[in-house]
């Protein structure tokens, strides 16, 4: 459990350990997650990951152990602290979303998960992602009004329907795919409840 903060303008820090929950339903739902990054990340051509808003760096390990050479960005350098600690042989770095360099950040795909609903300018962040990746993006987001409903039922943040605290922006499957789809072309969409997941080539006018 992390507390939330703003940094440079991102929220950091997670209200919930999913990946370290001994919850049985939460764990049947990671494992769903887990399952759909591997179904998409195996699918493609790609190499080289670079995960941006890595966390803590447990997918950017998970990836790691899929066979990927992995390195993972963050703008909290307290989180990246905990990434460098637990996974020595996986290259983290503090950078925002926002300051990534076509020459430095470049990877085979891009992973970023659950980190654009916390952002205060998506459509900007996606302007960055569109100028590093070389052939993938791999991306999800929690899905509405999925989300906040599941919220709801189990009695967490009534008082702001369901919303999690430093989710700042809320997409359905649709409006998500759409919002890809200004910068790329999407290939494949997986729903592991309650996300939405999307594998996304580049396009040849974002390169």
């Amino acid at each position: 459990m992390m507390s939330i903060r703003i940094d440079n303008g991102l929220v950091v820090g997670n209200t919930y350990d999913k990946y370290g929950t001994n919850n049985p339903i939460a764990k049947k739902l990671m494992r769903g997650f887990l399952q759909s990054v591997q179904s998409l990340a195996t699918n493609t051509d790609a190499r080289t990951i670079h995960e941006v808003g890595c966390g803590e760096g447990k997918l950017s390990k998970f990836l790691s152990d899929l066979g990927f050479t992995v390195r993972g960005t963050d703008v909290s350098g307290d989180v990246l602290g905990d990434a460098i600690a637990s996974y020595p042989d996986i290259a983290f770095e503090q950078k925002s979303i926002y300051d990534l360099s076509p020459t430095e950040d470049t990877a085979d795909m891009i992973v970023c998960c659950e980190v654009f609903e916390h952002l205060d300018n998506p459509q900007l962040a996606l302007e960055s992602i569109a100028n590093i990746a070389k052939n993938h993006l791999l991306v999800s987001v929690p899905r509405e009004p999925i989300w906040r409903i599941l919220n709801v039922m189990r009695g967490k943040y009534i008082r702001n329907r369901g919303n999690t605290p430093g989710h700042l922006n809320h997409w359905s499957t649709n409006s998500f795919v759409r919002f890809l789809e200004q910068r790329f072309n999407v290939i494949r969409i997986l729903k592991p409840l309650p996300w939405t997941m999307v594998l996304c080539s580049q396009k040849e006018t974002a390169r």
